[in-house]
């Protein structure tokens, strides 16, 4: 990287677009001039329909549009417009809300929760805690915020998730800086679209529960980003977690970043929130209070119209059982396209790490960059990850996702013969 000019040293960055949308960029390039038939576009990190559209809600634009343009255009309140903080809360747990000092701040989608999370709960220099497979942009955020990342194997011989690896690296964590942030991307891992169990969830509430009590002067926080929640498990079966999150050591705090964006194809109008289950009210008023001076301090306040839209939403019957049924028909959709690729890549042996539901599948492999560069001449573009690549059956017809994973086969059995 060239020596910063003017910026200072640790801001200076590379230029050049973000990997995800370059590619995707380049697909939509190929597809204007082969047409949607002849190219697989499995970057998007969106539902789009058979034809390559984006998916939106009748009952999430039609509320919005018919809001006075006043409520459209007007500031919204510091942490959020109060309605839609309760309501946020109502549609983050339903009803599976779990005991404690529950409160919410909204945020810019969940990436917004992410950010006040690193920085809030955090020190200058800490390390925040990460599943080998993850997000990329976290660790942006956390690099932006001047924190670092480690990671540990998300995956066990077994193929579910690593207790004893997660364990083992809050243990390790604690001792070097006595304040640990954690994150869990689940249901529906992004990217890999794992879903921690109930029982996986119990041995880990015993763990930290456990610690805490052993190392009171430490501090635990685990954040939940729950953005593709849903579209995992069946009815409200993927929140049954959240009930367990109760009732923990007065030094745990967790927290929930839950995205309006992904749940209601709100994408572009950045729509979210944090939410805290605090042990305490005092510690509960202090999340408040930190996440809405952040909010000054960074975006000031968050996008009134979709707010508005959601409130009223949540708060009118027809509304609401309109926009579930048409999550719930999407939903169904994912599924079938994501069934489609699972057997198919079964029937031909090409591996995958262990999927259960949402937007996302990973295949592991040892030249990500590569393949991903391959396929592209084939006209199937899929993002490259550090361990493999991301698939997205939620942006490809359910013919196109029978048909990837023979190609995708094929692109890793010819660059691992030419290696």
């Amino acid at each position: 990287m060239k020596k910063a000019q003017m910026v200072i040293e640790s801001s200076a960055r590379e230029g050049g677009t973000d990997p995800i949308f370059r590619i995707a960029g380049a697909a939509e390039k190929r597809t204007k001039e082969y047409g949607a038939d002849a190219v697989i576009n499995s970057t998007i990190g969106a539902l789009m329909d058979d034809n390559g559209d984006l998916v939106t809600f009748n009952a999430v634009y039609d509320t919005l549009k018919g809001l006075p343009n006043h409520l459209i255009a007007n500031y919204s309140g510091l942490s959020g417009q109060p309605d839609f903080l309760e309501k946020v809360i109502e549609a983050c747990f339903k009803s599976c809300k779990p005991e404690g000092y529950i409160r919410s701040v909204a945020t810019p989608g969940g990436t917004g929760a992410v950010r006040h999370a690193f920085y809030n709960y955090t020190e200058f220099g800490d390390t925040i805690l990460l599943t080998d497979w993850y997000w990329a942009p976290y660790k942006t955020i956390a690099h932006e915020c001047r924190r670092e990342v480690t990671t540990f194997p998300m995956y066990n011989e077994k193929g579910t998730f690593n207790i004893e690896g997660f364990k083992k690296s809050v243990l390790e964590l604690l001792d070097q800086q006595k304040r640990v942030l954690a994150v869990l991307n689940t249901p529906a891992h992004n990217p890999t679209g794992y879903t921690i169990s109930d029982d996986e969830w119990k041995e880990i509430v015993a763990f930290v529960a456990k610690t805490a009590n052993d190392q009171p002067d430490s501090k635990i926080i685990l954040l939940v980003d729950l953005a593709y929640i849903d579209f995992a498990g069946e009815g409200e079966d993927a929140r049954n977690f959240m009930t367990l999150l109760s009732g923990l050591p007065h030094n745990v705090l967790t927290l929930y970043a839950f995205s309006a964006s992904k749940s209601y194809t709100m994408y572009g109008l950045r729509n979210g929130a944090i939410i805290c289950v605090a042990p305490t009210q005092d510690i509960a008023d202090e999340f408040v209070n930190t996440c809405t001076f952040s909010n000054r301090g960074n975006w000031s306040n968050g996008t009134r119209g979709a707010m508005e839209t959601i409130t009223k939403i949540f708060s009118t019957e027809e509304l609401y059982h309109q926009a579930m049924a048409e999550q719930s028909f999407y939903k169904s959709i994912l599924k079938a396209r994501a069934k489609a690729f699972v057997e198919e890549a079964n029937a031909i042996d090409l591996k995958l790490v262990t999927y259960c539901d949402g937007f996302f599948i990973s295949i592991p492999c040892k030249d990500p960059k590569a393949v991903s560069t391959l396929l592209m001449e084939k006209n199937m573009f899929i993002v490259a990850l550090g361990k493999g690549l991301r698939f997205a059956p939620c942006a490809v017809s359910e013919e196109k996702c029978r048909r990837s994973p023979a190609l995708i086969l094929q692109a890793i059995k010819e660059i691992e013969d030419c290696v």
